[in-house]
């Protein structure tokens, strides 16, 4: 199984990592090409590098980002999880999982695109 994980905001998908108040996480049988089971858990504080910590404890193998800073990116590639980021928000969670797994999800691949939420990407950037 692979373990995918999206953050959320108010149960749609937060094209800012770091300003998830959830993350949306579903099990996928990836020869079946097929949605498995789905929860929703609060992740801690947002500090650095408690976002990715927390993430590779949840099991995950894959996450599906907006807009993440460098140093969050590398945390999370280091402990193996995939990073998927530039996907624009808005959008149902489900809808973006279904449409990675099957090989149609549009992502630009631009780790920190929020240059005024983020105040500076490498100092803030390891959600």
């Amino acid at each position: 199984m692979l373990k995918i994980a999206v953050p959320t905001v108010g149960g749609l998908f937060s094209a800012h990592f770091g300003g998830a108040d959830r993350f949306a996480i579903f099990e996928v049988d990836e020869q079946a090409h097929r949605i498995v089971s789905s929860t929703s858990a609060a992740p801690p504080p947002h500090e650095q590098g408690s976002f990715p910590a927390w993430l590779k404890e949840q099991g995950c193998h894959v996450v599906l980002a907006g807009g993440m800073g460098p140093r969050a990116v590398t945390m999370l590639e280091d402990f193996g999880v995939q990073v998927v980021v530039g996907i624009q928000g808005g959008a149902e969670p489900e809808a973006l999982v279904k449409s990675f797994i099957e090989g149609h999800l549009v992502a630009s691949g631009q780790s920190c695109h929020d240059q005024g939420f983020h105040h500076d990407c490498d100092q803030h950037g390891a959600s």
